[in-house]
Order: structure tokens, then C-alpha cells, then sequence
């Protein structure tokens, strides 16, 4: 390759360089400003008090799926 093939090479890289850097502006423009708001929530306590809670759903005497629950005699050891 000579100079001049070079040199014409880098400046058809930076003129189209230019080139796509305009027409990036133009198609997604500049700077935008945004008029953003966000939900303003309430403050969570840790206090177990300030916590109301449903009494269908927290009910006192349902089931305590945690407890183990036995049904007839366990005293057989084998699984089947």
C-alpha cells in the first residue's frame, strides 16, 4: 500500500465518523429532560404494635402448620 492509500483511508474513517456521529444526534437527540416523580410511602416501624393486622387472616386459633401433627400409632419404625 502507498501513503496516499492510507492517508485517504484514516480520512474516510474520520469523515464518516463525523458523519455518523451527527446523524446519532439528530435520530436520538440530544439531552432530554425528565419530569420524574416517584410514590411517597409511609414510614415502616419496627415496633410489633404499630403492626394491624386481619383477623380472618391472623387468627389466634387456626392450625400452626409448623406443628408436627401425628396420626395414629407411631410406634412402627418401617417407612412401608
Amino acid at each position: 500500500m502507498k501513503k496516499n492509500d492510507i492517508a485517504i483511508m484514516v480520512g474516510v474513517g474520520v469523515i464518516a465518523a463525523i458523519f455518523s456521529f451527527g446523524i446519532s444526534q439528530v435520530m436520538f437527540g440530544g439531552e432530554k429532560k425528565h419530569n420524574l416523580k416517584a410514590e411517597v410511602v409511609d414510614v415502616v416501624s419496627s415496633d410489633p404494635s404499630a403492626f394491624k393486622t386481619d383477623p380472618n387472616v391472623f387468627n389466634e386459633n387456626a392450625i400452626n402448620p409448623t406443628k408436627l401433627i401425628q396420626i395414629g400409632d407411631g410406634s412402627n419404625t418401617d417407612p412401608f
